[in-house]
């Protein structure tokens, strides 16, 4: 087919999906999954696979199982010579762009089969595939009824011989059922969530790729740098061979740019990813020489700050307090939102409150109800609004011996936050803040409590919890980035776990006899710090 003719379908193509688009409420197509491929990406991976296919025949038999109105199909026209292309399938189980999408691509040689591609039957072993590309839909696992679960479940285990996590989206299944599809030695690229690259569930996948097929690349996308506009997920294109898998090679992984000038790479040896749960890390760690090293987890017990059950009723300002006539002997300090900190240091007055312009208290009364009702009608009237509103019977509230008295966080002289975006200017996504105050925090910090003996060297030594802190703000952003997760936009989240799994060499080196001793690793000898 002639360029010009391709490109003028693609054209014409991109009019529809818009089209169809803006006629599709947007719930219904979160809902569905259904996020189509953009032109330039979809031609950058069929370049990139065009260089990958091998074969004695030269032919392109070409699959795409979640076609929508067919934008790799485009691509293929655009990158293949037409009489290289000897079979074209999609399938598209929406009518609503599917039968668009056939009269479209009529007569150019695609067999657009309206259908649900996971009830579909493999083919035969002459008219199986050599190259499959897909976006498949990004369906989460509370949209798939058990039912359909069941049967996905054990249609992934006869095609694949992997069995997926119920809580692994419909993506997985997609995954695994195209095995059965795929011509012994034929080419895949899969553009999917790099979700499944550190959660529990993509176990399977990443057992998939190591164990049934030859992972060749994993291209991460810089997640600045959203691939689709209305869906707020970074994404990834997943390249392998079905073929056996040598233990000793290398997976090459790249990150942002294109699949073919990243800006980052690395070759990872597949005994490597086997024993390193988390992907994501690569290519921006050099290996996994830190994972045996210390950690931070190995110095700090971090918990997540405290969930309040209701922030606007049971944290109020020092106006709020006044005004009420509120006895302050039922408020203890809290931090305001990382927004409202403007320092990376918070110092305090003589009573250890927060020398900041945002002043906030968190209500815990240590007192009965009946006791509050004697000795404090203000504060009783109070929580007798919050019983009114429905705050005491809310999940948390309910399920504390009082419902008004909050879980235990003590301050914490450490704190980081816990959501951040990689797009600041001096490049660092969470902040690590040194709190001098007695101000506990909500839970959208992470409090950093230092294990024994490391938390009595700094009783000892005052200023070493400045050089801790500014230790901590030395650790290189990709270490910390590489233990977390990755949303669309830049949006980083880093959970407790995740950021005491964060290399702590430069700790070591502000303490070696700590380094040695490997603290969080000693048992009952280091149990026993502030939590």
């Amino acid at each position: 087919m002639a360029k010009n003719r391709t490109r003028v379908l693609e054209e014409q193509r991109l009019a529809l999906q818009r089209g169809l688009d803006a006629g599709k409420e947007q719930a219904e197509r979160n809902r569905m999954g259904q996020f189509a491929t953009p032109t330039g990406l979809a031609v950058d991976i069929l370049r990139y696979t065009k260089g990958h296919l091998t074969g004695k025949s030269g032919k392109v038999r070409f699959i795409d199982p979640a076609l929508g109105t067919g934008s790799f199909y485009s691509a293929l026209l655009e990158v293949f010579p037409k009489r290289h292309i000897a079979a074209a399938v999609g399938y598209e189980i929406d009518p609503y762009y599917g039968t668009p999408a056939a009269k479209l691509w009529g007569g150019t040689g695609l067999d657009v089969r309206l259908a649900d591609f996971t009830q579909a039957d493999p083919p035969s072993e002459a008219e199986k595939f050599n190259l499959l590309i897909c976006n498949p839909p990004y369906v989460r696992h509370h949209h798939i009824i058990n039912g359909e679960k069941q049967r996905l479940k054990s249609k992934t285990r006869d095609a694949a011989g992997v069995t997926v996590s119920g809580l692994a989206g419909l993506y997985c299944y997609f995954l695994g059922l195209c095995h059965a599809w795929m011509a012994d030695g034929g080419l895949a690229a899969w553009l999917i969530p790099s979700e499944f690259m550190d959660v529990n569930y993509g176990a399977s996948v990443k057992g998939y790729l190591l164990n049934k097929v030859t992972l060749l690349h994993i291209h991460r996308f810089d997640p600045n740098d959203v691939q689709f506009g209305d869906a707020l997920v970074s994404s990834v294109v997943v390249c392998f061979r079905k073929e056996a898998s040598s233990q000793e090679r290398e997976v090459r992984f790249t990150y942002g740019g294109s699949l073919e000038q990243p800006k980052f790479e690395l070759l990872v040896p597949v005994d490597t990813l086997r024993s390193d749960p988390k992907w994501t890390r690569y290519p921006m760690k050099q290996g996994v020489e830190a994972l045996n090293g210390p950690v931070l987890g190995d110095f700090f017990k971090i918990k997540r700050g405290l969930a309040t059950g209701n922030n606007n009723y049971f944290i109020l300002s020092a106006d709020d307090i006044k005004r009420r006539e509120l006895p302050m002997e039922a408020f203890r300090p809290i931090l305001p939102s990382p927004r409202y900190v403007p320092v990376d240091e918070i110092m305090c007055d003589g009573d250890g409150n927060p020398l900041l312009e945002r002043r906030l208290f968190l209500l815990d009364p240590p007192w009965t109800e009946n006791e509050i009702k004697e000795k404090y009608p203000n504060l009783w009237m109070y929580l007798e609004e919050g019983k009114a509103d429905g705050i005491a019977d809310r999940y948390i509230c309910r399920h504390r011996a009082m419902w008004y008295t909050q879980e235990y966080r003590p301050p914490a002289p450490f704190v980081c936050t816990y959501l951040g975006r990689s797009d600041k200017k001096n490049g660092k996504p969470f902040r690590f803040i040194l709190n001098n105050s007695n101000a506990t925090a909500a839970n959208v910090y992470l409090m950093l409590y230092p294990r024994r003996p490391f938390e009595r060297a700094l009783l000892d030594s005052p200023e070493l919890k400045r050089r801790v802190w500014e230790y901590l703000n030395q650790i290189c952003p990709q270490a910390i980035l590489g233990e977390g997760r990755v949303y669309g936009g830049g949006l980083h989240k880093l959970e407790p776990k995740e950021l005491g799994n964060v290399p702590a060499e430069v700790l070591v080196e502000l303490f070696p006899v700590l380094g040695r001793q490997r603290p969080g690793k000693q048992g009952e000898l280091f149990e026993g710090s502030v939590m």
